[in-house]
């Protein structure tokens, strides 16, 4: 049975299998609650990313008044080395604000497999970006990205139980552009948000051009 079948029977057209997947939802049910549990720990991580962000954005506007204060004082050696500093902090924010934004839309998702109980055609295109989001993650905070890890695995476990029940077997994850366009959405919002944040770095004078200006 292809997934659009599986669809149809979960709306109830034909209500054998949805009926029967339903009243697992609603039973004191360990699949409605791995899902609530995955759910739990993804706003968990939005909200570290939170802190960690902030604590970003604190450090950056002390490196950027030490940039302006060296440009002032025409300390150009300062400036540049505050100034790539600057640079660095806005790289590593960028890249956790966009998996930030990344985790709240695969959040979503979640929620609204609860909330529908269509748990394959929800679920199977998200596992490939919680997959691809903890391969960044590992990069710069390895500790949420081994947890993603974990939550990855719940959702696998997830999709596979409710095809087990609906007689599917195992389900293969399908290669999904799904995952693609979650990061991709994350990083054009991510921009907006950081141009939004942190403010332009002033322009630092070459050597040669604070000799020039000098002479004349």
């Amino acid at each position: 049975m292809s997934f659009k079948g599986f669809e149809t029977e979960w709306k109830g057209k034909d209500a054998t299998v949805g009926e029967t997947i339903k009243k697992i939802l609603r039973r004191e049910k360990p699949l409605r609650m791995k899902l609530f549990t995955a759910k739990y720990r993804l706003g968990t991580m939005v909200r570290k990313l939170d802190v960690y962000i902030e604590r970003l954005k604190h450090r950056d506007a002390q490196m950027f008044q030490k940039v302006v204060d060296a440009i002032i004082a025409k300390d150009q050696a300062r400036a540049t080395l505050y100034a790539n500093e600057v640079a660095e902090i806005r790289k590593i924010a960028k890249t956790l604000m966009t998996l930030q934004i990344a985790l709240e839309q695969i959040q979503m998702r979640v929620e609204t497999a609860i909330l529908t109980g269509d748990i394959i055609t929800s679920l199977t295109p998200v596992i490939g970006a919680v997959k691809e989001v903890g391969a960044i993650m590992k990069k710069v905070m390895p500790t949420l990205g081994i947890e993603l890890d974990e939550i990855q695995e719940i959702l696998q476990e997830s999709v596979t139980e409710v095809a087990e029940i609906a007689g599917y077997g195992s389900i293969a994850l399908p290669s999904s552009p799904e995952a693609a366009k979650i990061l991709e959405e994350a990083k054009a919002v991510a921009e907006q948000r950081m141009r939004e944040a942190f403010p332009e770095l002033p322009s630092i004078a070459s050597p040669s051009v604070e000799a020039t200006v000098e002479e004349h």
